[in-house]
């Protein structure tokens, strides 16, 4: 008898299981709806880029635009290539 009854239960398990899940979640989720109330209204966020152009102008404001370091100090500064073939040596 035993063995019917598992194999009735694993078989009609997904039909059984759904709408009782359907109705939990659609009674948690107005529950909540119900504590919470209606959120305030968010304030528009500036976007990524906006944020991003906004940074960059706030680092740019204090400095002196002017005053460029030349493409020699440039050089000491970057990595060697490999084997030393792409850049001529210094003499």
């Amino acid at each position: 008898m035993w063995p019917i009854v598992w194999t009735a239960m694993r078989t009609y398990a997904p039909y059984i299981t759904f709408p009782v899940a359907l109705v939990v979640g659609a009674v948690g989720y107005n529950l909540e709806w119900l504590i919470r109330g209606t959120p305030p209204p968010a304030p528009e966020e500036k976007g990524i880029l906006e944020q991003r152009e906004d940074r960059k102008l706030e680092e740019l404001s204090g400095r002196d635009l002017t005053q460029v370091t030349s493409l020699k100090e440039r050089l000491e500064f970057t990595p060697r290539a490999v084997l030393n073939r792409n850049r001529p040596e210094k003499s």
